[in-house]
């Protein structure tokens, strides 16, 4: 949700920093492996307990996650190679976060698994859909919206870090968000595909 109506807020602030990026000659695939990084840095404070250091180097994988593609429109090399690293890049860096929550926290491993396979059901609509509908946008594929979009992950995952003692209902929210989500993309893919 706050992907698909706030990105027009902060665009003009990723345009200025992705001309940077581009005045410095930094590719658009390279600022994907960056957001890599970043996300495996997450991971790895996760492991150690610092969860503040997480949660920032969480934020700056996101902010480059963000940069590549504003990067790739201004300089006209978006690629599918850079959207296919892009999507696999995200899904492995959320899989890391929730494999080592679960690892951290045991006890509560089953509502890492209700997580997971949430977005399991939401990841197949949505890249489904997105392969067979007719694109209108200026994303590589066309783009489902959704209540649980990628910010909101992180919005979640930044609550799971910072509330460990919440932790299991913020988990739940989140599962939930996200199978309200699928079944909302569940529909409108029907009306894409039936049309």
């Amino acid at each position: 949700m706050l992907d698909t109506h706030g990105r027009k807020y902060v665009q003009p602030i990723l345009n200025k920093l992705g001309k940077q990026l581009v005045r410095g000659g930094i590719s658009p695939i390279a600022i994907t492996f960056i957001a890599l990084g970043f996300g495996f840095i997450s991971i790895f404070f996760i492991w150690m307990n610092q969860y503040i250091l997480a949660v920032v180097s969480l934020w700056v994988s996101g902010l480059f996650d963000v940069l590549d593609g504003t990067v790739a429109r201004l300089t006209k090399m978006s690629s599918d190679l850079g959207a296919f690293l892009d999507v696999t890049f995200d899904r492995i860096v959320e899989l890391g976060i929730i494999i080592m929550l679960a690892y951290q926290y045991p006890e509560i491993s089953t509502s890492f698994v209700v997580l997971t396979g949430s977005i399991v059901l939401s990841l197949t609509i949505f890249l489904t859909v997105g392969g067979f509908a007719k694109n209108h946008s200026e994303k590589s594929f066309y783009y489902q919206a959704g209540i649980a979009e990628r910010t909101e992950g992180f919005i979640f995952f930044t609550l799971m870090l910072l509330l460990p003692d919440y932790m299991v209902v913020v988990v739940y929210i989140f599962a939930g968000l996200i199978i309200i989500t699928s079944i909302q993309r569940f529909i409108e893919g029907i009306r894409l595909l039936r049309d």
